[in-house]
């Protein structure tokens, strides 16, 4: 048996005794990706990314577009489309998850998170029927006063939820059978769109409940292809069919007003194959009065979503035509901001951010890699 010399044995009993007592000491907690954030300004950015490889976990990443500086991230569930609310402070996501992952027993929520600090404010559990689709632009949205948030339903009957924000509680269900979509007008209606080409209007009371119902013939679809996914100013929303036929309607009146159409292309362009192509593929910049399109030069029938490196700008009073603006990548969807000197924003398909300066129509840098496969870019 080895014996250590009686120096060699005091230093190792003093050194287990400081390693134990240093073990027991209480160290402060530490805490990990907490941030706080100004109130959002017009310029900054939500990227909804759908996550194809992964589609049971997606996310909203936060964006400063004009630091190109990444904010941080807000975790939702499967295929979780997002809206921002009006007053900036919220973003709400309708979520589901599975209690195995990628299975198991479904539950809903309609999640409220803090625009400031990017965690959770509230939530309410819901029905498990909101629509399991691509993410796009009204199938979730709010009133002009933020009191409701509407969620669009599939199962496959199609309907509207009504959340009261307030009350943070559902408060009413609405059959839209044979219509899709809820398109938001002023504090207590909005709008779906129906297979036999008609315009829905629904009223609401300050309860939720519906009030009053109108159909108004829109277009005609055995001849139109039209593309649900519409931009809008003020209550005015811009719809384009798969050929270049912009198709506006003013829904700001007691009746609605369809208003008359007019075309992205002339007929050369259009011989030469010109057409919008992507999926949010319309944006407006209601500071300049000017919609933007992407366009690409060989239309088919059945590459109308594909993406593309050029945008079209227009003049949304008379539809002429402006500019072009080039992107260094293929994008997929755009948006713009709602200020006086708007950015315009599109995802491109390599998960990146193309940023262009509307003031100067130059294109002012790409932010790589922020993203995996968005589909939907939103701006307070």
């Amino acid at each position: 048996m080895m014996h250590l010399p009686k120096k060699m044995v005091c230093c190792l009993v003093v050194a287990s005794s400081l390693i134990a007592a240093s073990a027991n000491a209480r160290l402060p907690n530490e805490t990990v990706g907490s941030t706080t954030l100004s109130l959002p300004d017009d310029h900054r950015s939500y990227m909804v990314d759908f996550e194809f490889n992964n589609m049971v976990s997606t996310r909203v990443v936060v964006i400063d577009p004009d630091k190109q500086k990444y904010l941080g991230m807000i975790p939702t569930g499967h295929a979780a489309p997002a809206v921002l609310s009006k007053d900036r402070k919220t973003i709400f996501t309708a979520d589901f998850f599975f209690t195995r992952y990628v299975r198991g027993e479904r539950t809903d929520v309609l999640t409220a998170w803090d625009s400031q600090t990017l965690s959770p404010k509230w939530e309410l559990e819901l029905t498990s029927e909101r629509a399991f689709t691509l993410t796009e632009r009204f199938s979730l949205a709010t009133s002009a006063d933020d009191k409701f948030v509407y969620i669009y339903n599939f199962t496959p009957s199609t309907s509207v939820t009504i959340i009261d924000t307030t009350k943070q509680e559902m408060v009413n269900e609405i059959a839209i059978n044979g219509c899709i979509l809820n398109y938001p007008v002023g504090e207590r209606r909005f709008a779906s769109l129906c297979g036999d080409g008609s315009l829905q209007m629904i009223t609401l009371n300050d309860d939720g409940e519906e009030i009053n119902r109108t159909k108004t013939t829109f277009f005609d679809p055995n001849e139109v292809k039209l593309v649900e996914r519409a931009t809008v100013v003020d209550e005015t929303y811009y719809f384009v069919t798969t050929l270049g036929e912009v198709m506006p309607v003013d829904l700001s009146g007691d009746e609605v007003k369809v208003l008359p159409r007019w075309s992205l292309v002339t007929d050369e362009e259009r011989a030469e194959g010109w057409a919008p192509g992507g999926w949010q593929f319309l944006a407006a910049a209601p500071g300049l009065n000017r919609l933007y399109v992407l366009m690409h030069p060989d239309h088919e029938s059945y590459n109308w979503e594909d993406p593309s490196q050029t945008v079209w700008e227009f003049d949304l009073k008379t539809g002429e035509k402006l500019g072009t603006l080039k992107s260094p990548n293929l994008i997929w969807s755009l948006n713009a901001t709602s200020d006086d000197k708007p950015l315009l924003l599109g995802a491109n398909i390599e998960g990146g951010l193309e940023i262009f300066d509307l003031s100067t129509g130059e294109h002012n840098g790409t932010m790589d890699g922020v993203t995996k496969t968005p589909t939907l870019i939103l701006n307070h």
